[in-house]
């Protein structure tokens, strides 16, 4: 029988422990085959800082490693830097890149550093309760915002894909959602370009991905990929802010 699918060898074996309908799976897979696409698996190293990614280094099968919260951005310019000619990627959620770690990854785009940072935004702390995040939409529910998002308490979530592309050393920012099978392929497409980005060495590229979380949304699966629809890409427009072949 001819094979016509087969599971990435990007990834182990592990089962993810992901919740029921969580899109992260979706988008570990891409990542993975995007490196093997590119055949630098081998000489991928992937660092996961605190949050629902942490146990990424259970899946991916790179060489991987931990990083505290919201510092993955620091401990990727530490290996880039003294490993120069290996692929380095950061796996980070929104309550890690947009709150505790925004002065890492900003700065890290400051610097051009020559990673790779795959962003995923759920618009809600995930594995520490359901807490109110930078991302969270405005009346959105929360632990901490159980009324919802107030605009005067809280000020509006923030666009972090908006705010890196305005650094120079930021070569490559897509925002891409994973909700539907053709923006998955169109996410796959800006993940592996992403990647192409460093290994071509022009600098530091962002891939952020519309995610969704249903667990601490409170909905099933096929809701909260309506709920992201209806209310997340609205607010935050999919698609390219800059391109390092279109000089952006």
């Amino acid at each position: 029988m001819t094979i016509v699918y087969e599971k990435t060898k990007g990834l182990t074996d592990t089962p993810f422990h992901y919740c029921p309908g969580c899109t992260h799976g979706v988008i570990h897979k891409l990542v993975a085959e995007s490196l093997v696409e590119l055949g630098v698996l081998g000489d991928a190293i992937g660092v996961a800082p605190v949050g629902c990614s942490v146990l990424a280094y259970k899946y991916f099968n790179c060489d991987m490693q931990e990083a505290a919260h919201g510092r993955a951005p620091a401990v990727a310019t530490g290996i880039k830097r003294v490993h120069p000619d290996k692929v380095v990627f950061t796996y980070q959620g929104d309550g890690d890149l947009a709150s505790i770690g925004t002065a890492e990854i900003v700065h890290a785009a400051h610097r051009g550093e020559k990673f790779t940072t795959i962003f995923v935004n759920n618009a809600i702390y995930g594995m520490t309760g359901g807490q109110m995040a930078p991302t969270t939409l405005i009346g959105q529910k929360t632990t901490t915002s159980p009324l919802g998002r107030d605009e005067a308490h809280s000020g509006k979530p923030i666009r972090m894909a908006e705010l890196l592309a305005t650094i120079d050393g930021a070569k490559f920012v897509e925002r891409v959602s994973v909700d539907t099978p053709a923006n998955i392929r169109k996410a796959k497409k800006a993940i592996k370009k992403a990647f192409e980005c460093q290994i071509k060495g022009e600098g530091f590229a962002i891939v952020e991905v519309l995610s969704t979380c249903p667990t601490n949304w409170g909905l099933t699966p096929v809701k909260a990929l309506d709920w992201l629809r209806d209310n997340m890409i609205p607010y935050y427009p999919l698609g390219n802010f800059r391109d390092f072949e279109e000089g952006k």
